[in-house]
């Protein structure tokens, strides 16, 4: 018997809004860190009032005054899901994903600070320029290096063990929020910073690759892995819950046992 598909009636259901489910708004007072290089000196805090609900996350009260009170407040982000990155800043003193922190989970009693992570040049109100950050990120060789070749048809093959070595630090979005909470990085710009090294971690791990020893030693340096303090700033501001001082600690001993 021919299989049969069932195709479902259009729905006369709407949506309801927070407000008629009598979802609770609260108004909820931002002080945005603003610095606008056409005009400003120096940066300067502003306040904002926006209503939102429990569920709302600061990318949205961003998004509203943006688009309802003050259009000219700058700030990137792109998925909105904590996939991209693009939105890392402090809030509360804390580098976190504008996306990915909750209205609920804040102490709305008191003003939400807002504003750009540290160590990188501020470009505009929460835009930094990412050019260092990316620029260390270049210089680890953040790619596979492989001297064989594979059968015609084939994969590298990996085992499952050999793969859970590294696929802690495969989760990097290069946010850059842990090495902008790194006070190391803060202090001296030259230092690679735990991104970096977290990315670097990455392929030296990986059995496939040949350029472990060329990493070890660029991480080697002065500015290198050794300028760690073990602070753990870096993984409690990893919104992938990577553990990025464990990652710099296994390149520490990776070097000496090199």
């Amino acid at each position: 018997m021919a299989a049969t598909s069932v195709v479902e009636a259009p729905s006369d259901k709407v949506e309801e809004t927070p407000e008629e489910t009598g979802i609770q708004s609260f108004l909820v007072t931002f002080i945005i860190r603003r610095f606008n290089p056409e005009i400003d000196d120096e940066p300067r805090w502003v306040d904002y009032d926006v209503e939102l609900y429990s569920t709302d996350r600061v990318l949205d009260a961003l998004h509203k005054i943006k688009w309802e009170v003050d259009g000219s407040l700058t700030f990137r982000r792109s998925c909105a899901h904590g996939i991209c990155g693009s939105d890392a800043m402090r809030i509360n003193a804390r580098n976190r994903l504008a996306c990915k922190t909750l209205i609920k989970d804040l102490d709305i009693s008191q003003p939400i600070y807002v504003e750009a992570i540290k160590g990188l040049p501020l470009e505009k109100d929460l835009v930094v320029d990412m050019e260092p950050f990316f620029a260390a990120y270049r210089d680890v060789k953040p790619f596979l290096v492989a001297n064989s070749t594979p059968e015609p048809g084939k994969e590298r093959i990996q085992s499952i063990a050999d793969r859970a070595i590294f696929d802690d630090t495969t989760k990097c979005i290069l946010c850059a929020a842990c090495t902008s909470s790194c006070p190391v990085f803060w202090t001296d710009g030259q230092y690679f910073g735990p991104a970096a090294i977290v990315n670097a971690h990455r392929f030296i791990f990986d059995s496939r690759d040949d350029a472990g020893d060329v990493r070890l030693d660029i991480l080697n340096d002065k500015e290198g892995v050794w300028r760690c303090r073990t602070t753990f700033n870096c993984t409690e501001a990893c919104p992938r819950g990577i553990e990025v001082t464990k990652a710099i600690a296994d390149v520490k001993q990776a070097i000496l046992r090199h």
